[in-house]
């Protein structure tokens, strides 16, 4: 598993670069056996159609560049492409809106992805100068940007720190199973927490790594997206 990672890790810093693109990240986080959305990352239009429709729809698209850290930011993200319409729509708005802020915009291409489903969830890690490195867990989506339902660790973590992580959460039931909604997998959650904890402590050199959102049900977890900065 390090050695994949390590590949990863090695090419983004031959090219002199800190910000590791979403699939890159999804490469990296799949060595070490955390699971990502099906997707393709696509250089042309009639690829993207090709992708959506080997996927099935509704699917979600992204531009990818080095060049882009926050892709909400510059309108380079769609939700629940439908039809083959609306993926052409989505390629051509995205693309020239990010050449409109970037001019000199370096395209990878557009990812096309699975419509992920499931409990959000939130992975992050990030580095304290005095203690080392944090990881922090939450429920995703308005929990963790309203109500902050997130708990923290040093690395490394022990399978007892990742449950405690998760039972900590106010929002808890919500993994639970709540009125009619199903629980999710939580050994799988707790894999996905020592599997970060590993990868962070193997590669000093991630300064900072969001995953967010990570989607989660009964049968397991799916990374939707994911962002690592280098040192």
């Amino acid at each position: 598993m390090k050695i994949e990672a390590k590949k990863v890790i090695d090419g983004i810093r031959v090219e002199g670069r800190k910000f590791v693109t979403e699939p890159e990240a999804k490469e990296i986080l799949r060595a070490y056996g955390v699971e990502s959305t099906h997707e393709v990352l696509c250089k042309t239009m009639e690829e993207a159609i090709v992708a959506a429709g080997k996927i099935g729809y509704p699917v979600v698209m992204k531009v990818i560049s080095p060049q882009i850290v926050h892709k909400t930011e510059f309108k380079a993200v769609r939700l629940d492409v439908c039809n083959s319409d609306g993926v052409v729509s989505a390629f051509l708005d995205m693309v020239h809106s990010a050449r409109d802020r970037i001019p000199d915009l370096k395209l990878n291409g557009v990812l096309v992805s699975e419509t992920a489903r499931g409990q959000e969830i939130i992975i992050g890690s990030t580095r304290d100068h005095q203690f080392g490195q944090m990881i922090m867990f939450g429920l995703g989506g308005i929990n963790v940007e309203v109500f902050k339902d997130v708990s923290y660790r040093l690395a490394p973590l022990e399978e007892i720190d990742a449950k405690e992580m998760i039972s900590e959460l106010k929002g808890k039931k919500l993994l639970q199973g709540f009125r009619g909604h199903e629980g999710v997998n939580t050994e799988e959650l707790v894999k996905t927490l020592m599997a970060v904890s590993r990868l962070i402590l193997d590669f000093p050199e991630i300064d900072e790594m969001d995953i967010n959102p990570l989607f989660a049900d009964k049968h397991g977890v799916k990374v939707a997206d994911a962002r690592i900065m280098l040192r």
